[in-house]
């Protein structure tokens, strides 16, 4: 029986393998597990202000979900293992985001005191003035539409990593890949229950040119988490509300290191990632201290999760010499 085998390189050859050493492989177990504790994490945190879910908005998550199951159990029972390789992937970051999503929701309707007047501070020590950088970028239309775009594009940046990754073989980068981004992405969730914020709002209505962000645009919903009106979750239309730490930074910055596994595409693929960085202050609507902190998450999320997801060495069986 032949089995498809991707070794360190991360290159893809076809080699004999007994069927019970591929199915040994266990190296997606930590992304599943760090999946479980965030729905853990999010049916404990709900236990005093219940949510419940839209039953029809559901639905597309629902088909979503199963469509990419069943992708991965074609892939992986076909022999089809760069399929089974993006369906895994995509599976894990589309349950990530959907319960990640929840789960700051949760924290939110727990949180205390909001801390924008902290952030604000911090963002003055360290020297940004952004009144300054928004009115300097609110003369310039086109650096808008630039930055704008590469903020908003955070997803099809996950997408094009994601189907590169696994359609090149690169099976070990696209493996940590999604797991750092699932634990930084749980680490940031956690901090945002505990430094809860509007984020860095400014009235898009004082400017020409300038996009309302994100952080103006939800601030009905935050509120709406807080002071308990809003309990209902619509799967169609589920919005991050973490500001402290910024995840968009995080998670681009890991594509940064992930595009780096692929030569043809590192070069663009790293600048589109750090346009997104420069733009999630003014357009996600964050401090500047918040990018810098989600900037610090990403490289020990990239180390801990290259640890994490390493092939185990099997333990020797006993042979001539060796006792049982």
């Amino acid at each position: 029986m032949r089995s498809i085998a991707a070794p360190q390189g991360g290159t893809l050859r076809s080699t004999p393998m007994p069927a019970s050493n591929f199915r040994a492989d266990h190296r997606d177990t930590p992304s599943w597990l760090l999946v479980a504790a965030m729905i853990l994490s999010f049916l404990v945190a709900q236990q005093d202000d219940r949510f419940t879910v839209d039953p029809l908005r559901a639905v597309p998550a629902v088909v979503s979900l199963l469509a990419l199951g069943g992708a991965l159990a074609i892939g992986r029972y076909s022999a089809r293992p760069r399929l089974a390789a993006g369906a895994r992937a995509f599976l894990q970051m589309t349950l990530f985001t959907l319960f990640g999503v929840v789960l700051a929701y949760a924290l939110a309707a727990k949180s205390g005191t909001l801390w924008d007047a902290r952030l604000a501070a911090a963002d003055r020590a360290v020297g940004f003035d952004w009144p300054v950088v928004l009115a300097l970028l609110d003369q310039c239309p086109p650096l808008i539409w630039l930055l704008g775009l590469a903020y908003h594009s955070l997803t099809v940046q996950m997408i094009v990593v994601i189907v590169a990754l696994s359609g090149m073989g690169k099976f070990d980068t696209l493996r940590t890949m999604v797991c750092a981004a699932i634990l930084s992405g749980f680490v940031t969730i956690l901090i945002s229950g505990l430094t809860p914020a509007m984020g860095n709002l400014f009235d898009p209505a004082r400017y020409v040119h300038l996009w309302p962000s994100i952080a103006w645009l939800e601030q009905g919903l935050i509120s709406g988490l807080r002071d308990g009106s809003l309990r209902v979750l619509d799967l169609t239309m589920l919005m991050g509300i973490v500001s402290f730490p910024s995840f968009h930074a995080t998670l681009a910055a890991i594509f940064i290191w992930a595009f780096g596994a692929m030569p043809r595409l590192a070069g663009p693929g790293r600048a589109w990632a750090i346009l997104t960085i420069v733009a999630t202050p003014v357009f996600g609507g964050h401090y500047g201290v918040d990018v810098l902190m989600g900037l610090l998450l990403a490289p020990p999320a990239i180390v801990a999760a290259q640890r994490l997801t390493q092939r185990r060495q099997p333990c020797p069986q006993p042979g001539p010499g060796l006792p049982a």
